[in-house]
């Protein structure tokens, strides 16, 4: 049967309140979105303008710097690819030093940064969280003495770990050493893998703890009529489990290694066997405005690519794994 008269006012109607009702929700949001745009989206144009004008070049003739206002790839290219540019006579400048050198090294640190001390805190983390999810007395008194590194700013522990490790610090004297912990390359970049992980496993343990509580008794309980030992119900029951909660914290922390910056750069100061991306990004930033505005997109594309990766492989992942519980 067709719909008569009253069925169109009425599916007009349902329509209209539609419309009305979703204009009333972008009213509400409205004033959110704006501000999100010029408090983050309007930095992020500008950088992005920046990073395609060069930077000011010194005059030989005058010994003064000349505004360049020329709009090239040469920021970039000179980033990735090590590349200069030419100026005024045919001569090249490379503002920067070492061309490309520099921001490939900051890359691999910070690579290397991310992958040890993350997969440290994930370990330590989960031996953490599974200890506290126990029932026993003095467990409230654990979780928060646990959470303790973690609420501490970031500033004070990278300057607690430098007293630790000077030179008469208390690691040389405990170990019996003799040890230039910072100065070294691999010395230094153990020092600050060993705060990193101190501070930030705590994290790593209570979004952990968190997932582990979610996971019902009743399942260890049936583990155990069956025979299962304890290394079996950790492998076939907590860690499938624990699975979306150990991907968030991965995710989660990884983009938080990415961006190091104040627990190098207080512990080892300017030792180029610790400087990260983010580092290097504020280094420039004395010496050429545009250039660090586009060594800080190239960062930006970085992290980003990596959470895509993250997102698309670990994410799926995790939700196969959902529907496959749903459907057992």
């Amino acid at each position: 049967m067709r719909g008569g008269p009253s069925d169109k006012r009425g599916l007009g109607a349902s329509l209209t309140d539609q419309l009305r009702h979703s204009g009333r929700a972008w009213l509400f949001v409205a004033p959110v979105l704006i501000t999100l745009g010029v408090v983050i989206g309007y930095p992020v144009l500008q950088a992005l303008w920046m990073s395609f004008h060069a930077d000011d070049t010194l005059d030989s003739a005058t010994g003064l710097f000349v505004e360049d206002g020329s709009t090239t790839l040469y920021n970039y290219t000179h980033w990735v690819l090590g590349q200069c540019r030419m100026v005024t006579g045919g001569t090249t400048s490379c503002p920067t030093g070492n061309l490309g050198s520099q921001f490939w090294t900051a890359v691999g640190v910070t690579l290397f940064f991310t992958v040890v001390t993350v997969s440290l805190e994930i370990a330590i983390g989960l031996g953490m969280a599974i200890v506290m999810g126990k029932t026993f007395r003095g467990r409230a008194l654990l979780r928060a003495a646990v959470l303790i590194p973690w609420a501490i700013p970031t500033a004070v522990t990278a300057r607690l770990w430098e007293f630790m490790f000077q030179y008469d610090g208390v690691v040389n004297r405990v170990l019996g050493t003799s040890i230039l912990w910072t100065s070294d390359a691999w010395s230094a970049r153990f020092a600050v893998i060993v705060a990193d992980v101190w501070k930030t496993a705590p994290f790593m343990a209570l979004l952990l703890l968190a997932g582990l509580q979610v996971i019902p008794n009743d399942v260890y309980e049936a583990a155990r009529v069956d025979g299962a030992s304890a290394w079996q119900r950790f492998t076939q029951i907590t860690l499938p489990l624990l699975k979306p909660a150990l991907l968030v914290a991965v995710l989660f922390r990884t983009m938080d290694a990415l961006r190091m910056y104040d627990l190098p750069a207080i512990m080892t100061s300017n030792n180029p066997a610790t400087r990260t991306l983010s580092m290097l990004v504020v280094e420039q930033t004395r010496q050429g405005p545009h250039s660090a505005a586009a060594l800080s997109t190239i960062t930006f594309l970085l992290i980003f690519a990596v959470a895509f990766v993250l997102v698309k492989i670990l994410g799926a992942n995790a939700v196969r794994t959902q529907e496959e519980q749903r459907k057992a």
